[in-house]
């Protein structure tokens, strides 16, 4: 057995999810040293789109996922994706092959570990064939305790040399320990919500998993309950819900929150999006934040109270304080009746744009979340498009939602949404993307056709990047607008079920599909109107 073997049989015995990469010389042998061990391996067409299947893999089944990747150019090709992962603290772990320490003069060589460290993630390296087994579990440690994404590097040299056994028993590597509040920051919290008159939760990434102690103090309390776009889904189906909170919230969402006079941000950064630059919130309610990072706290916004400490925990401890305290707060019939009427915004109408071949995307999107089975997943890509199937598309709960937003790059989609639908095959997975993302990831339709996906890839397709079309006034718009590409056409090539979409009678060959094997993936290119620009677009051009 060498290093590279090791590493790879290591990482399968410590209990790694689903690996995703692209196989070089430089990774060829730890990664079937992966596979010897039990662990799935997906080939992808591209580094980049690897780098994304892993991000949303790990995000959505819980384990630590894999990437493998040849040294050099097979790292700096997944630059982007890892970017997003370190971002989104997402725990993966980067096994990347590395020029040997002789081989200064390399076409491959770069300096591997400041890369790592200028994309945010952490540089981790195996030393040699005495520390290997140590390297490789510190790593996937640190990727798993604290929810970081890892890049591990493995010299050619180092990979080649003769290694020791595996050891018969690796240590146990359990998940992050739950982190309780300080007593008295529990009872400060307690104490603003029992003063409180209309409280809104707002649950984000650190709130995921602690549903159930979160609505048992919401109830409590007489609070709101509203997630960040990344929790969406965290409380599908509770009468109190608003949905997103921020750009992405209806017209009646946002009017309740803008008038809570309590804000509790749970495991949610509270930053420009989710607050719409601080305009969503009353300048007179109070702020507490609840994160496991003392940095955290504040860091977007002035906050009022800060506790450090892990969400569910602190839910828990917190309705421990309240003992008896039982408020009706922000809980009325009235607001029960608003919120089951015109809560989401499936419920408000809107002036149809459909006309002249191209489909209004609301339009469009309202009729397939009402196609569409209830039991999936959506994953969302970047772009002007980007509100519509978030705000539209309802999911069943925080893991039906996989959105890659943290480094707000186009083209992710693809790649995010093979992962996710790998993490939860009882689910059908949709994407929603624009049509240049869907150019910048089409290789990975390889993929998914490869896989069998029941993959739906909603294209909202405007010929155009929509941002710069819609916030660049008058200017020359010929480098950002293009041919009108079939894309219908583009997926039956890869192997897919294509279908162009410009009036709602079009949707029926969706019915159609839905009603098949769904054997391999279905392309909607959606024809879509002009929207007029987004509003949280123009927020971040002033940004």
């Amino acid at each position: 057995m060498n290093v590279a073997e090791l590493v790879g049989r290591t990482l399968a015995g410590l209990g790694a999810g689903t690996a995703f990469g692209v196989v070089g010389s430089g990774n060829f042998e730890v990664t079937n040293a992966l596979r010897a061990g039990g662990v799935r391996f997906v080939a992808a067409r591209h580094e980049g789109g690897a780098a994304s299947m892993a991000d949303a893999y790990a995000r959505i089944s819980g384990k630590v996922s894999v990437l493998s990747l040849h040294q050099g150019c097979g790292l700096t090709n997944a630059v982007t994706g890892i970017t997003e992962a370190a971002k989104s603290r997402t725990p993966m772990l980067v096994v990347t092959a590395d020029s040997a320490g002789s081989s200064v003069l390399s076409n491959f060589r770069i300096d591997q570990d400041g890369l790592a460290t200028a994309a945010g993630a952490v540089p981790e390296r195996v030393h040699s064939a005495a520390s290997a087994v140590a390297d490789t579990v510190r790593a996937f440690r640190t990727a798993r305790q604290e929810r970081r994404t890892v890049v591990l590097n493995l010299p050619l040299d180092v990979q080649a040399q003769p290694a020791p056994d595996l050891p018969d028993v690796l240590p146990l590597v359990p998940g992050p320990a739950p982190m309780r509040p300080d007593i008295g920051a529990a009872a400060d919290l307690a104490d603003l919500l029992i003063a409180a008159e209309r409280p809104v939760f707002i649950a984000g990434r650190g709130a995921r998993g602690s549903r159930e102690p979160l609505r048992e103090l919401a109830s409590r309390a007489g609070a709101l309950l509203a997630t960040s776009a990344v929790a969406h889904g965290l409380f599908h189906d509770d009468e109190f819900t608003l949905g997103i909170s921020g750009g992405f919230a209806s017209p009646v969402a946002a009017e309740l929150i803008a008038g809570a006079d309590l804000v509790v941000g749970w495991g949610c950064a509270l930053n420009t999006w989710t607050t719409r630059d601080g305009k969503l919130l009353s300048p007179y309610a109070t702020l507490a934040q609840v994160d496991l990072e003392q940095g955290a706290l504040g860091a977007h916004r002035p906050i009022d109270l800060g506790v450090v400490g892990d969400a569910g925990c602190t839910a828990e401890d917190v309705l421990s304080e309240l003992g008896d305290h039982k408020a009706v707060g922000y809980r009325t019939e009235d607001v029960a009746r608003r919120i089951a009427t015109a809560g989401r915004w499936n419920d408000v109408e809107h002036d149809d744009l459909s006309r002249g071949g191209r489909i209004d995307p609301r339009t469009l999107s309202r009729l397939l979340d009402d196609l569409l089975p209830a039991e999936r997943i959506v994953s969302i890509d970047s772009g002007n498009f980007m509100g519509y199937p978030s705000a539209y598309l309802s999911v069943p709960d925080e893991l039906g939602f996989c959105f890659t937003q943290a480094f707000q790059s186009v083209g992710l989609g693809l790649g995010t949404a093979i992962g996710a639908a790998l993490a939860r095959p009882d689910r059908l997975p949709v994407l929603g993307t624009g049509d240049g993302g869907f150019h910048m990831a089409l290789s990975e339709l390889d993929t998914a056709v490869r896989l069998r996906l029941p993959l739906v890839v909603i294209v909202y397709n405007d010929a155009a990047y929509g941002a710069e079309i819609h916030h660049f006034g008058d200017a020359d718009m010929s480098t950002v607008r293009f041919p009108d590409s079939d894309i219908a056409a583009i997926g039956r090539g890869f192997g897919c079920a294509g279908v162009t979409v410009r009036s709602a009678e079009d949707l029926f060959a969706v019915k159609d599909w839905l009603a098949g094997p769904r054997d391999a993936p279905l392309v909607i290119d959606a024809k879509i109107a002009d929207d007029g620009g987004s509003w949280w677009l123009a927020e971040a051009f002033r940004h």
